[in-house]
């Protein structure tokens, strides 16, 4: 074993003459080893097979006699079979003090084997003996801490593995994935009710706001998922409701964004995922806010059927299009503004810094264009989605 001082020709024989005992009381050494870890943990039995464990703490005592007793600088093979069973035994779930515990315990079973051997057949070679046990609880130690990193880079990647999986169950639900079970393994992966209020935020990549990714937020867990053009996240709500959820990221996720509807299950992230795009893309260019897909249905519709929402701008707004480019854009603009005050001239004139009587005139001139009257309920709602339907589209003289 490696950190020791070089041996004398007498240690060497003494060494020689025992490990050969030693070697022979290895089946003896492991029942009494196996039956001492038993007793001292169930978890050994019910993590390790019993005829697994056998031959694997045979193999472990007869490399750390052998590499005690040898000359040799080979490589040390009991180092090697440390780290093998630190990953198996991550692999099986077995606790890693319980594993230190073994090894620990080993040494001291063939320790006391030692002194037994030597006292048996040469008792005065024990103060021999003695000089060499510093040197074999240094082997026993390099043993344990082999053993011991190995096990914890194998919980890493096991983590890993497991995380990769999870996220991959995950991405199938969003991508609309209705394969049997999938929801179930998803839910056991992330520690989540297979049926719960869940809702699906998407937010563009080409932003100009950087996202602060939070793993919960006001009581509700969030996962985060990137692709090519959008980020989503999967949001457990919990108690909460879709206010709280745009509350709490407004300031963390600056839009624009789309939150989708509450589903009742992870078997309905695809769903949710899709009502969310639709919700992000009734957001125009400059908008930078999270929208919920309820308060924006209408225009929901038209972005749904973008053929339709063409041949509705292109007969509700025809004729205004055709106009000058700044007279047109004037018009649209002093729509927009009407809309986005409910309807009030006296507001409207504030946000477009002109005198009501002015929005009053230009939305006449707008109704004489068009053909529309925005007194008569099914004209205004055509003019409502033709000028979102625009919008969206970016059309000339588009806000």
């Amino acid at each position: 074993m490696g950190g020791r001082r070089a041996r004398t020709e007498a240690e060497w024989s003494v060494l020689r003459t025992a490990a050969e005992e030693l070697l022979r009381r290895i089946p003896e050494l492991t029942q009494e080893l196996i039956g001492d870890l038993a007793k001292h943990s169930p978890l050994f039995d019910l993590a390790v097979p019993r005829d697994e464990h056998w031959q694997q703490v045979s193999e472990a005592m007869r490399y750390g006699i052998e590499a005690f007793a040898a000359r040799r600088t080979d490589p040390r093979k009991d180092l090697a079979y440390a780290q093998e069973l630190g990953r198996r035994r991550a692999e099986q779930g077995l606790p890693l003090d319980l594993l230190l515990y073994a090894y620990r315990r080993a040494g001291r079973l063939t320790w006391d084997a030692l002194l037994d051997i030597v006292t048996e057949e040469d008792p005065d070679a024990l103060p021999v003996l003695a000089r060499t046990a510093g040197a074999m609880w240094v082997g026993i130690e390099q043993q344990a801490s082999a053993t011991a990193e190995a096990y914890r880079a194998g919980e890493l990647e096991m983590r890993r593995r497991s995380d990769e999986r999870v996220q991959a169950l995950l991405d199938a639900l969003l991508a609309g994935d209705a394969a049997p079970g999938l929801a179930a393994r998803a839910a056991a992966g992330l520690d989540l009710p297979e049926q719960g209020r869940y809702a699906v935020v998407v937010i563009p990549v080409d932003r100009r706001d950087s996202v602060h990714r939070v793993a919960s937020a006001g009581g509700m867990r969030l996962f985060w998922r990137m692709r090519a053009e959008q980020e989503l996240a999967v949001v457990a709500l919990g108690a909460s409701s879709l206010d709280e959820l745009a509350v709490e990221l407004a300031d963390r996720c600056p839009g624009p964004g789309g939150i989708s509807p509450v589903v009742d299950g992870l078997a309905e992230l695809g769903r949710a995922r899709r009502l969310a795009e639709t919700a992000l893309a009734t957001c125009g260019a400059e908008e930078r806010v999270l929208v919920r897909l309820a308060e924006r249905l209408p225009t929901a519709l038209v972005v749904r059927q973008p053929e339709l929402a063409g041949e509705l701008v292109q007969a509700v707004l025809g004729p205004l299009l055709e106009l000058d480019p700044a007279d047109r854009a004037v018009l649209l603009e002093t729509l927009d503004a009407w809309l986005a005050a409910e309807g009030s001239a006296g507001r409207a004139a504030t946000r477009l810094y002109c005198h009501r009587n002015t929005v009053f005139n230009r939305l006449r001139r707008l109704e004489h264009v068009t053909s529309r009257s925005l007194s008569r309920p099914r004209d205004l709602v055509a003019l409502t989605l033709a000028l979102d339907a625009h919008r969206l589209a970016g059309g000339p003289g588009a806000a």
